[in-house]
C-alpha cells in the first residue's frame, strides 16, 4: 500500500484546481499547424483532463476553476458534468473569455501547441470563491503548477491548500511545467517543455512543503529542483523541502515511485515499466497517466497496481487523437488487461468499440419518436392536394411544434425523439429540433433504393463530416438474408461503408431492416428479421440501434438473446410503423414487453391524414397540430400501458 492516507466517508474523491480550456486539435496528421484545414474540439487543460479522466474511471471528481460566460465555457462545464464531474465550483467570469489551445500532430516528435490564454478566465480564478466547506468534503486535492505562476492563481491555490491541510485532504501537485505559460518562450513555442529558470524554481520550491504527492516528468523535476540535467540532485533538492511521495514519469520506461530517502540511482527505487505502443499523439498522456494513478490509489490499490493502470491509461491515450476524449473507461482497461488485446492499439477493434459505447452518454431507456424523415411521401401528398411543394418545410416545422406540445403534455422530457430529413424539406425543422435534448435521428438512405444508395452523396464519410454529433444516422435497408448473393453483397458493402463512416464521425447508427414481403411468407417474418440482424453482426456491424417491425414476444426474446451475445452495449430496438392503422400499432405494443425494446418510431400513421387536410387548406395550423398530437398520444399511452394490457 502507499503511504498516502486518504480520508474516507467524503463526497468527493478528488478535486482539481487549475487549467480548464478548450483544445482545438488539427485533424490532418503530418501537417504543420499553419496548414491545418479543420479542427476537432475537446475539453482540455491538465487539471480538467485529470478531473475528466478520474470521473471516467468511476470516481467522483470535482473541478475548481473559472470559465467565460459564453459558449465555450458552457461546452466545458457540460462535458465535465456529462462525465460525472462536479462543476459546482467552476466560477463564471462575466468579462474574460474561456482559454483555448490549438494543437497539431506534425510527426512522432513534433506536436505544435499555441496557447490562446491572454487574460483568460481560468487564470483569473478568485481565491475568495474557494470554499472551505467544499474542500472539507474532498479526499484529495490536485493543483497544477501553472496556477502557481501568477499572483491571483497562486493565491487561490494557496487558499485551497490551506483548507486541504486543515481538513486532512491529501494534496497533490502536478508540476505541469509549461515555460510559455510562465512567459519564458515566444508565444508560438508552446510545445517547449523545459527552460531552466531560477524564478520558476523558487516559486515552486516555496510551496513544495504543502504537498503529500508530487508528480512530474524528469524535466519537471529539473525545474522543481533547480539543477538542470541532474535528476538525482534535483530529487535530493526537492526532498530537502518536502517529505511528499515523488512519482517520476519516465515515458515509455514507465515511472519511479520514491517514498523515502532519495537513492543513488533512479532505478534503485521501485520502478514500474511502461507499455510499448506506437505513438500517434503524446499530448495528454501525462494527464491520463495521473488519472489512472489517482483513481487507483483512491480505490485502495497499491503502487504496483496503480502504476500498472496509470501506464496503461497513458499508453492508450498516446495512440489516439485527443486528450480527455481519448481517456479509457473501466471496460477498456478490463479488455486491456484481459489477455486478448491487439498489440497494435489503434488496430484493436474491440478496444475502439468499448471506448465508444462505454463512455458516458445520455440514457434513452424509453423512446417515443415522431418520425417525419419521409421525402417522397410528402411530395406525393402535395401533388394530390394540388399544393405548392414549398409548403412542405413549414409543415415539418409544425410537426416539431407538435412534438414539443406532446413533450409538455405527457412529461416526455428525456424520452422524446424526432426523425427528420436534412434536405430541402426538413432542413429547418431538423435545425430547430437539434440542441433541445431530444433524441434526433436523420436518414442517410436514398428513399426506396434497393440496392441501398445514400441520399445526395457517393461519399458518406464526407457527408457525415457536416452532421452534428448528436444526430443519429438512420439507414433503412430493404434486405432479406435470402436475397440473390450479388444484391445481398452489394447492400452489405454499403452498410459496412456506413458503419465505418459513423465510427469515424462519432454519430450513432440506427439500422432499420425491412424484409421485402414478396420473399417473406406469412409466419416467417420474425425469423427473417432475426437472420438479417445476425448476418450484420457476423459482418462486424454493431449499430447502437435496431429499428424493426412489430414482432411476437418470442421474436423479441430471441433478439434480446442475440444482442446480449453479440453486442451487450447495444442501445436496443425500436418499433417501426409501416403506415399501419393506429390501433393495430397500439395493440402490438403489448407484445413488446421485453426490455430490449425501448420504444417506437412512427410516422405516417400519425400525420398522413392531417397533413393532406392541411395542404388542402381544410384545417389550420392549430387543428393540424392537435390532430397529430392526439394520434401521437394514443401511441405514447399505449406504450406506457403495454404491460397492464396483458
Amino acid at each position: 500500500m502507499s503511504q498516502l492516507n486518504f480520508p474516507s466517508g467524503r463526497r468527493i474523491d478528488l478535486a482539481c484546481l487549475g487549467r480548464l480550456a478548450v483544445d482545438l486539435y488539427a485533424q490532418q496528421f503530418g501537417s504543420r499547424l499553419e496548414d491545418a484545414r479543420s479542427m476537432a474540439m475537446y475539453l482540455g487543460g491538465s487539471s480538467a483532463n485529470l478531473a475528466f479522466g478520474v470521473a471516467r474511471l468511476g470516481l467522483k471528481s470535482a473541478m475548481l476553476s473559472r470559465v467565460g460566460n459564453e459558449q465555450m465555457g458552457r461546452f466545458l462545464t457540460e462535458t465535465l458534468a456529462q462525465e460525472g464531474c462536479d462543476t459546482s465550483q467552476v466560477q463564471i467570469d462575466p468579462e474574460r473569455l474561456t482559454g483555448m489551445v490549438l494543437l497539431g500532430l506534425k510527426d512522432r516528435d513534433t506536436f505544435p501547441l499555441l496557447f490562446m490564454r491572454e487574460n483568460c478566465a481560468d487564470m483569473a480564478v478568485d481565491a475568495s470563491e474557494i470554499r472551505e466547506d467544499f474542500i472539507a468534503q474532498c479526499r484529495a486535492l490536485a493543483i497544477t503548477g501553472t496556477h502557481l505562476s501568477t499572483p491571483g492563481t497562486r493565491s487561490a491555490s494557496l487558499a485551497a491548500l490551506a483548507y486541504g491541510k486543515k481538513h486532512g485532504v491529501v494534496r497533490v501537485l502536478d508540476i505541469d511545467y509549461r515555460p510559455v505559460l510562465w512567459g519564458l518562450t515566444s508565444r508560438g513555442a508552446g510545445e517547449n517543455r523545459y527552460v531552466p529558470d531560477a524564478h520558476v524554481t523558487q516559486q515552486l520550491q516555496e510551496v513544495l512543503p504543502e504537498f503529500d504527492l508530487l508528480v512530474g516528468t524528469e524535466e519537471e523535476f529539473f525545474i522543481a529542483g533547480g539543477i538542470a540535467g541532474d535528476l538525482m540532485a534535483c530529487l535530493r533538492a526537492v526532498r530537502q523541502l518536502s517529505a511528499a511521495t515523488l512519482v517520476v514519469k519516465r515515458g515509455a520506461d514507465g515511472c519511479t515511485v520514491i517514498e523515502g530517502d532519495i537513492p543513488t540511482h533512479i532505478d534503485d527505487s521501485p520502478t514500474f515499466k511502461g507499455e510499448r505502443v506506437e505513438v500517434l499523439n503524446v499530448l495528454g498522456a501525462g494527464d491520463s497517466f495521473l488519472s489512472g494513478l489517482m483513481a487507483s490509489l483512491l480505490q485502495g490499490k497499491n503502487w504496483a497496481q496503480s502504476t500498472q493502470v496509470a501506464n496503461a491509461c497513458g499508453a492508450i491515450v498516446v495512440s489516439r487523437h485527443a486528450c480527455s476524449a481519448a481517456m479509457p473507461t473501466p471496460a477498456e482497461l478490463a479488455h486491456w488487461f484481459g489477455g486478448s488485446r491487439n498489440p497494435k492499439v489503434d488496430a484493436d477493434q474491440q478496444l475502439a468499440h468499448l471506448h465508444r459505447v462505454t463512455a458516458a452518454r445520455p440514457d434513452w431507456n424509453e423512446m417515443c419518436v415522431l418520425a417525419f424523415d419521409h421525402r417522397s411521401q410528402f411530395f406525393d401528398m402535395v401533388r394530390e392536394a394540388g399544393a405548392d411543394e414549398s409548403r412542405i418545410p413549414a409543415l415539418k416545422k409544425l410537426l416539431v411544434e407538435t412534438a414539443e406540445q406532446v413533450e409538455t403534455s405527457h412529461s416526455l422530457q428525456g424520452h422524446l425523439g424526432v426523425l427528420i430529413d436534412g434536405g430541402d424539406y426538413g432542413r429547418d425543422a431538423l435545425a430547430s429540433a437539434t440542441g433541445r435534448g431530444w433524441w434526433v435521428g436523420r436518414p442517410i438512405e436514398l428513399p426506396s433504393s434497393r440496392p441501398l444508395r445514400f441520399d445526395g452523396t457517393r461519399s458518406v464519410g464526407s457527408a457525415l463530416m457536416n452532421w452534428p454529433t448528436e444526430q443519429v444516422v438512420k439507414c433503412l435497408v430493404h434486405y432479406h438474408p435470402d436475397d440473390h448473393y450479388t444484391l445481398r453483397l452489394e447492400q452489405e458493402q454499403k452498410v459496412l461503408e456506413l458503419w465505418e463512416a459513423t465510427r469515424a464521425s462519432g454519430n450513432e447508427l440506427l439500422l432499420e431492416i425491412i424484409c421485402p414481403r414478396a420473399q417473406t411468407p406469412a409466419g416467417t417474418e420474425d425469423a427473417a428479421v432475426l437472420r438479417a440482424v445476425k448476418r450484420f453482426y457476423n459482418l462486424g456491424v454493431q449499430p447502437e440501434w435496431w429499428k424493426l417491425a412489430p414482432m411476437q414476444p418470442q421474436g423479441w426474446t430471441d433478439l434480446a438473446a442475440l444482442v446480449a451475445e453479440r453486442d451487450p452495449y447495444c442501445r436496443g430496438a425500436v418499433i417501426l410503423g409501416l403506415n399501419q392503422p393506429l390501433q393495430l400499432l397500439a395493440d402490438s405494443f403489448a407484445q413488446a414487453t421485453n426490455p430490449i425494446v425501448k420504444g417506437f418510431m412512427v410516422g405516417r400513421t400519425l400525420w398522413a391524414t392531417p397533413s393532406l387536410q392541411w395542404l388542402k387548406n381544410e384545417i389550420d395550423d392549430a387543428a393540424f397540430k392537435n390532430a397529430v398530437a392526439q394520434n401521437f398520444t394514443v401511441l405514447v399511452d399505449a406504450w406506457r400501458n403495454r404491460t397492464s394490457a396483458q
